[in-house]
């Protein structure tokens, strides 16, 4: 890995941090908070690609473990890998990785602008949320002890939310492709 790729991905490492000074919003029925942090790890994705965009997020994780309080809510340490909200974090991992991989294979110099803005979006989708997802919901029902449906249903209450921050890292994607073009160049 390059200078030029640890310094990409530290910067949406600080990226992903900095969308965690927002205050999570929490709905009382799930003990996961709607936070910010999940539309970093689809840009990261979306703009890095998977390998870098993957880097960024465990440097985060990182940051997290050493105990640098840079989750939403001010969090941090090693209880907050001890958390119901656990699976999340292990699955920011992979889906930054899914968002990037699908990014460099649907999207592409010379496409017109909405084929890209569809492909970063289609991919921040099945990485963002249905990775994602499929990680927190599945060791939240294991670790609250809720069942795979409840955690399911407590989860969709998200969906909205989550679309709304894969459309916008799909245009962040598409403007950094237009604007930077030799940015998303991997090496």
């Amino acid at each position: 890995m390059s200078t030029r790729d640890l310094v990409l991905s530290a910067l949406f490492a600080a990226i992903i941090v900095a969308l965690g000074i927002l205050p999570p919003i929490t709905l009382g029925f799930i003990p996961v908070p709607i936070t910010a942090q999940s539309l970093g790890v689809m840009m990261a994705g979306v703009v890095l690609g998977a390998r870098r965009g993957t880097v960024a997020v465990l440097i985060v994780l990182v940051l997290v473990a050493i105990g640098l309080p840079v989750l939403s809510g001010g969090r941090g340490g090693l209880a907050a890998f001890a958390a119901p909200t656990t699976g999340f974090l292990i699955g920011w991992v992979f889906a930054a990785f899914t968002t990037g991989y699908l990014s460099e294979r649907l999207v592409k110099h010379g496409q017109a602008a909405g084929m890209q803005l569809t492909g970063f979006f289609f991919s921040a989708m099945m990485g963002g949320i249905v990775v994602l997802y499929a990680f927190g919901i599945v060791y939240l029902a294991f670790a609250a002890q809720i069942g795979l449906t409840a955690a399911f249903t407590g989860s969709m209450a998200f969906i909205p939310g989550d679309v709304i921050k894969a459309f916008v890292a799909a245009l962040v994607g598409r403007a950094v492709m237009a604007g930077y073009p030799l940015l998303p160049v991997k090496s």
